[in-house]
Formats: C-alpha cells, sequence, structure tokens
C-alpha cells in the first residue's frame, strides 16, 4: 500500500507593483483593465494556482493602492515557483505583459519579490510591502528573491531559524 503524496512544506507568494502612466480610468489604461477578468480567471485556472489578493466586494485587487495613488499591486500564492513561471511566461498572461509599456512607467527598483509562506497562509499587504522593502534595501535572499535570484523553501525555513 502507498502512502498519500505528502502536503507541500511551502507555498510561493508573490506581489508586484505597477506604476500607472495614467489614471487607471483613462481611455489609454482600458486595454489594460478589461484584460483583468481574463486574466485573473486564467491563474485561478492554472495548475498550482492557490489564491490571490482582491478587494472586498470587488473581483480584484485594482483599487488596493498601499504603494501610492499610481501604483497598482498583485499578490498570489502558488504551490511552487514553476507553476507561478509557467503562469506568467508560458500562458495568455505573456500576451499582456508584452503590452506593459503601453500602461505602465518602467521601475527603476525592484518591482516584483517572491517568498515561501506555510500553506494555508494569506499574505497580508503589510507582509508583502516589508518584503519589497527587504528585496530593495538588501537584494535577494531566502526572506525576499525574484525569479533570476530564486531559493529553494528549505532556505527560507534555515534563514528563519538563524
Amino acid at each position: 500500500m502507498t502512502s498519500p503524496p505528502a502536503a507541500p512544506a511551502a507555498h510561493l507568494a508573490q506581489f508586484n507593483v505597477a506604476t500607472l502612466s495614467h489614471p487607471i480610468d483613462d481611455p489609454r489604461i482600458a486595454p489594460f483593465v478589461e484584460q483583468l477578468d481574463p486574466v485573473n480567471a486564467a491563474a485561478e485556472g492554472a495548475p498550482g494556482f492557490v489564491w490571490r489578493l482582491v478587494e472586498d466586494g470587488a473581483d480584484d485587487a485594482i483599487g488596493l493602492r498601499p504603494a501610492g495613488e499610481n501604483v497598482i499591486v498583485n499578490m498570489s500564492v502558488w504551490e511552487g515557483q514553476e507553476a507561478l513561471w509557467d503562469f506568467t511566461y508560458r500562458s495568455g498572461h505573456l500576451d499582456v505583459m508584452r503590452r506593459r509599456r503601453e500602461w505602465f512607467q518602467r521601475h527603476v527598483t525592484a518591482h516584483l519579490v517572491l517568498w515561501w509562506v506555510p500553506p494555508g497562509h494569506r499574505p497580508s499587504l503589510d507582509e508583502a510591502m516589508e518584503r519589497l522593502a527587504d528585496l530593495r534595501a538588501n537584494g535577494p535572499s531566502p526572506r525576499a528573491f525574484t525569479f533570476a535570484s530564486s531559493y529553494l523553501a528549505a532556505d527560507a525555513v534555515v534563514s528563519a531559524v538563524r
């Protein structure tokens, strides 16, 4: 008799910010806004998707502005880095990313942060903003990293113990 698969030791949280080139209700941003529902639905249906941030009473997080009035945020949790990578770069989401310069200013500091969370944990905006600030101030570490400088969940656990 075989044992059931072990539950994952950690899930991957991602948080990103994007500075709008124009107000969210500007017609030049409308093509981006029109993509929110389809992209969010695709994320929710993607293998490895766990959770995404939504504003109370809304279908998305577009009204949440913890980083400034012209900065929108996105946060989600995934079973692992491969699932998030596949959704980000191997799905229809990539088509929207390719057009990001039409809607958003170029960031000169880190705008995406990844970190490991226990299964079932739903990160808060304060937690996400703190992880992004840590990445910006200290560079990649097991506590706050990027796709290009990733760490294993085991590294994050070891790092938290020290």
